[in-house]
């Protein structure tokens, strides 16, 4: 679209007269000539309030900001960069962070101090990203406030805790939580809730039974959150007569269990092999008002797979569709793994087409688990196939892709083939892991072979 065209399709109001196509295409070539006569009608901080409800992209709103300023030589107020903050701490790409940060630093260079509202949104959007390094850089800019004087509020605090439980650093949350204290802060149901949950995924089931008591003498009611957490912790530990004295505790307190509290205790009946007792509760849902979901059918399939029985989890899939409900990637995951355990890999192929056709994509785990069932069948063609399946899709080779090949090539004794695809692992950049290690040390060279690795993993020899 030619600048001429661009500028006859927005004659009158701005985001009035033209879509948002054409106010993106002017934003992304940075067509400031065309734009800036009708902020003489339309003022900036209305303008970029329009950009933010219409859900145009954040590197634009972002370019525009930044040119805005320049351009009228002022600078937005304390509610206009909360909200570019908030857009820009909550876009899922990468690298918007680090202009959420710019924006607080350009905030400073007009006079404008930041509040407590502006570095949450900043700390929320480092949690949310995960990763230790995120986590670090949350943890930096709490620091960073006190050394302002800007005093971190519960929603700081709450929010910190909550990101390092999600990334099972609980040691960080029991001190952020300590410290949320020493503040003079008081923690809330949504503390103690991350703080349960966080101990109970890490295994510390004690520690979170002894949160729960603490949270109740200081007179705060936990709700259903922290009784999914806690009914969590005691299926991961098999300890099911637990967990249903809790689950059976909700609606004595009158509580409502919802998907969750319903699918937590499900999967962990299915993975015990008492399946009556996972229809049984599936069943109950429904007294409950509360309709079964794809991953409760999940769950049900998984336990019906783990048990052998095929015919059935595949009727059971065609009861879920049957009731409107379509299986995901996981659901055919869980299929193509149990017909590949049952030594029915080309099963477990017709799966994978059938996922295709309803417009499945799909994932690594998909196609490495065929992967893995014709290995094991001795299939290393069909095998091989599967990869180059893979690739054609775009997905390239994972570690656990390698592993499974390298250990299907050493099952067969084509030992030479196997240090073959080792070295095409390392070349690619991928790190061995436990298993590479392990797969090398007994199919390798327990049975005399000693991979030509040009010292890439010259210690193996001295793992256990």
């Amino acid at each position: 679209m030619t600048t001429d065209k661009l500028t006859r399709s927005i004659q009158g109001p701005i985001l009035h007269s033209f879509n948002i196509s054409t106010i993106s295409e002017l934003l992304s070539k940075q067509h400031w000539s065309v734009l800036k006569p009708h902020l003489r009608v339309t003022k900036p901080a209305t303008f970029l309030d329009q950009l933010l409800n219409a859900g145009v992209d954040s590197e634009l709103v972002f370019r525009f900001f930044n040119w805005s300023q320049k351009e009228f030589r002022f600078s937005y107020g304390l509610e206009e960069n909360a909200k570019v903050l908030h857009f820009l701490a909550n876009s899922k790409r990468a690298g918007k962070l680090i202009k959420a940060e710019d924006v607080i630093e350009d905030m400073k260079a007009w006079g404008i101090s930041p509040n407590v509202v502006t570095y949450n949104t900043l700390v929320d959007g480092y949690c949310k990203r995960g990763s230790a390094g995120k986590m670090y850089k949350a943890e930096a800019i709490m620091k960073e406030m006190l050394a302002n004087k800007i005093c971190p509020s519960e929603v700081t605090f709450n929010t910190l805790i909550d990101g390092f439980c999600k990334e099972e650093n609980v040691l960080a949350a029991k001190k952020a939580f300590e410290e949320m204290q020493t503040q003079g802060l008081k923690p809330n149901v949504v503390t103690y809730n991350s703080l349960i949950n966080g101990l109970c995924n890490n295994g510390k089931l004690e520690e979170a039974v002894d949160l729960w008591d603490k949270m109740v003498d200081f007179g705060l009611k936990p709700n259903i959150v922290t009784y999914n957490a806690l009914i969590n912790g005691f299926c991961k530990k098999k300890m099911m007569k637990e967990a249903t004295k809790v689950f059976d505790d909700i609606t004595k307190q009158e509580l409502v269990p919802n998907a969750i509290t319903f699918n937590t205790m499900i999967d962990a009946y299915c993975k015990e092999g008492m399946m009556e007792e996972g229809f049984a509760l599936c069943s109950s849902m429904l007294d409950e008002g509360i309709w079964p979901t794809v991953s409760t059918y999940n769950c049900l399939i998984a336990g019906l797979c783990r048990k052998r029985d095929l015919p059935a989890a595949r009727e059971l899939l065609n009861e879920m569709e049957n009731k409107g409900l379509k299986g995901n990637v996981v659901t055919y995951n869980i299929l193509i793994d149990g017909s590949c355990k049952d030594g029915k890999s080309r099963n477990a192929e017709k799966l994978l087409n059938e996922m295709f056709n309803l417009g499945l994509k799909p994932n690594h785990i998909t196609y490495n688990t065929l992967m893995d069932g014709y290995c094991m069948e001795g299939k290393l063609k069909a095998a091989l196939n599967v990869r180059t399946r893979m690739e054609k899709e775009r997905k390239q080779p994972n570690v656990v892709t390698y592993n499974v090949l390298i250990k299907g090539h050493c099952k067969i004794g084509k030992l030479e083939a196997a240090n073959g695809l080792l070295n095409e692992m390392l070349e690619k950049g991928l790190n061995p892991n436990r298993t590479t290690y392990d797969v090398v040390r007994l199919e390798m060279l327990e049975k005399g072979f000693i991979p030509d690795i040009e010292g890439h993993l010259y210690n193996i020899s001295g793992m256990s």
